[in-house]
């Protein structure tokens, strides 16, 4: 089931150690959260906000030059930019930062994909559905950032696009109609609790371009992508993604080699007026429930457990349990960060 792989893998990966609770402490190190005591006493979200307090995501095929683009107009919109999840999203500041193994993040495998898409044991939907999860927790966190801080956030991908994936792998035959349910069922519970992006920025590459640029520049995994796979993936995008997704938030499309126009690119996003969707709907009340729900990661994960039973991403209670005790014996995963003696973190006592 969901709460037996994904919400109880992400329980152990996303949140090591003991919970922080109001208390005298001493130490800098105590986490102290967002609440309802700062509201009453005047704290408001929507006065940080400024033109570019805005969550806007960066969506193409493979290869298709999204991140240097992202990064490029992070830096001249003086905005936070956020690169896309990959599947040791949580791992990277847990712990010691250490990348673990395949055991400890969902059970699958990207490079396992490209060589066998269609391999019996399940991996595939085990790596979507691990995936969307990961970019639901880096949503939640630019949603978190943007909230806190008022600066706003660039992405590559999100949540909202990542059915482009599934799309494809079902319509390659690489998944099961029942995958495909299952899926949906957890993402329509789910993204549902968030704001969508204020702009979506489409790089329209076509799946033969993409694919001739893999085959030059690719690693040997990637390589073995099929292009009928990259095709299924330009067919979802404009389909199904950006159809609905212009509903809800501004799009910009540009073909790559208008991309590479970055100044151009940078004055369209200052220009255009974001009136579309729920985030014009909301008020400091709304925005103080949100920020409530995305500061924990735990908040999130809760989303995803529904008692669902699919074979691709089920484990019985015995090999979790195993593999439970074999995260905590990690480096750096028994306890919080700054409470572990195994990492030389001193004066616990008094934090």
């Amino acid at each position: 089931m969901i709460g037996r792989t994904v919400l109880r893998g992400l329980s152990v990966t996303g949140r090591s150690g003991v919970l922080c609770v109001a208390q005298l402490h001493v130490s800098s190190r105590h986490r102290l959260q967002y609440g309802y005591l700062a509201y009453m006493l005047g704290e408001r979200t929507s006065k940080r906000f400024g033109p570019n307090s805005r969550i806007i995501t960066i969506d193409g095929n493979l290869a298709s030059g999204k991140g240097k683009l992202a990064k490029v107009l992070a830096e001249q919109l003086g905005m936070k930019y956020m690169p896309e999840a990959d599947q040791n999203y949580l791992h990277k500041d847990t712990g010691d930062g250490s990348i673990l193994g395949n055991q400890f993040t969902g059970h699958c495998s990207l490079n396992k994909f490209y060589e066998d898409p269609k391999c019996a044991d399940g991996n595939s939907y085990r790596l979507q559905i691990w995936m969307y999860c990961m970019r639901m927790l880096q949503y939640g966190d630019a949603l978190n950032h943007l909230l806190s801080t008022g600066q706003g956030v660039i992405l590559e991908r999100s949540p909202y696009s990542d059915h482009v994936f599934l799309d494809a792998m079902y319509k390659s035959q690489y998944i099961r109609k029942q995958c495909v349910k299952h899926y949906n069922e957890i993402k329509d519970v789910s993204i549902d609790e968030f704001l969508p992006p204020h702009i979506v920025v489409y790089v329209d590459v076509p799946a033969a371009d993409v694919y001739k640029k893999i085959q030059e520049k690719g690693d040997a995994s990637e390589k073995k992508v099929e292009l009928s796979y990259l095709q299924n993936i330009e067919d979802a995008y404009k389909s199904s993604f950006l159809p609905q997704i212009s509903e809800t938030s501004e799009v910009l499309q540009y073909t790559k080699v208008q991309a590479e126009g970055v100044d151009q690119v940078v004055e369209d996003i200052q220009y255009v007026k974001t009136t579309k969707g729920p985030w014009t709907e909301q008020s400091d009340d709304t925005f103080h429930h949100l920020r409530k729900l995305v500061q924990d990661r735990y908040n999130i994960v809760d989303l995803f457990n529904r008692p669902i039973f699919v074979p691709e991403v089920t484990i019985d209670g015995s090999a979790y349990d195993k593999l439970y005790y074999q995260f905590r014996n990690q480096a750096g995963r028994k306890y919080a960060r700054g409470y572990n003696e195994d990492l030389g973190d001193k004066y616990i006592w008094l934090k």
